[in-house]
Order: C-alpha cells, then sequence, then structure tokens
C-alpha cells in the first residue's frame, strides 16, 4: 500500500496497525516513495530463561564479607 505524506499523518494509527498485520506501507511525496513503515519484532520476556543453566556453588551475596574483602571494597588494602 502507498500513501501521500498528507494521508500518512491523517491515518498514520491505522497505517501503524496495518504494518503490525504485515501489510507493506509506503509514505510517498506526489508519486515518489520516501519512507516505510515496518513492525518492530516484540519478544516476550521469558521467566526462568537460565534455570538449569547456572550451576550452584557460586558466591552466596547474602553472607557477610570475610575482613580481607570488605578492606578490598573499601579500598584500605
Amino acid at each position: 500500500m502507498q500513501v501521500t505524506i498528507h494521508s500518512a499523518k491523517t491515518n498514520l494509527s491505522k497505517l501503524i496497525e496495518l504494518a503490525k498485520a504485515g501489510e507493506e506501507v509506503i509514505i510517498a511525496k506526489g508519486k515518489v516513495p520516501v519512507a516505510k513503515i515496518v513492525p518492530i519484532p516484540q519478544h516476550g520476556f521469558t521467566i526462568g530463561l537460565l534455570k538449569g543453566k547456572i550451576k550452584p556453588g557460586g558466591p552466596d551475596f547474602f553472607e557477610p564479607m570475610g575482613e580481607d574483602e570488605l578492606g578490598l571494597w573499601e579500598g584500605k588494602n
């Protein structure tokens, strides 16, 4: 589908919905195509994406630091 700039300004929401549905939307200045409206792929967030990929045994971030580690963090060592 090709529309003029004026028509695109008037019907932008409808044209975006058409592009999301897979329609190719071309915006033309006069009869010369100058832009295309294309959808951006939407990726859903997956909970548990790393489940089973992270091995246990790493540092326990909820345990207090030892004096040597604390000194490094505070810039004393």
